[in-house]
Formats: structure tokens, sequence, C-alpha cells
């Protein structure tokens, strides 16, 4: 639901200014308490992965979910991620180096 208003928000802007918009909606601070989680998400998962050597495969998540949980992946050495499925499904997959 948040992504729809923010869309049509982004439109509205754009519609008036003629200038594409990056404006992100935040109501009662829903995207930064996700932003954490996921972060947090990211590097337990990477951590896990490091030590067992096991892959693992997190929900499918959007553009901005995943490009979250890739660059907290990105801080634990050992480990990398990677994007697989197609939309709506697209996931990120963590792996040991």
């Amino acid at each position: 639901m948040l992504d729809a208003l923010q869309e049509l928000t982004r439109l509205a802007v754009h519609q008036k200014t003629g200038v594409r918009s990056r404006l992100m909606l935040d109501i009662a601070s829903w995207r930064r308490r996700r932003r954490e989680e996921l972060a947090a998400l990211g590097e337990r998962v990477a951590r896990r992965v490091a030590e067992s050597g096991e892959r693992q495969e997190l929900a499918p998540m959007t553009p901005f979910e995943r490009k979250i949980v890739h660059d907290a992946v990105a801080a634990v050495p050992g480990v990398h991620s990677e994007s697989e499925g197609a939309e709506p499904s697209r996931r990120v997959v963590v792996l040991r180096d």
C-alpha cells in the first residue's frame, strides 16, 4: 500500500514539475524500521552462511528491500549475495565465497 501511494505521489510530482522525483514516503517510520530489520537479517544470514558454508535463500523482496540486504551481506567477509528468480518472486541468495 505504501509503495502504491509513493508511486502515485511520484507521478503527481512528475506531472506537475516535469521532473522525475526520487521521492520516498516513510509513514510512521515504517521504511526506516524495515530498512533496519532487513540490514539485520542480511548480516545475520551472512554470518550463518560464513560459518556453515550452506547457501541461504531469503523470501521474495522488492528491489528496494533486496538492495538493503545485498549491502548488509557485502559488509561480512567471506560471503556474497546474488538475486535469483523473476519479479515478483525475485529473492536474495547468500553464498560463501
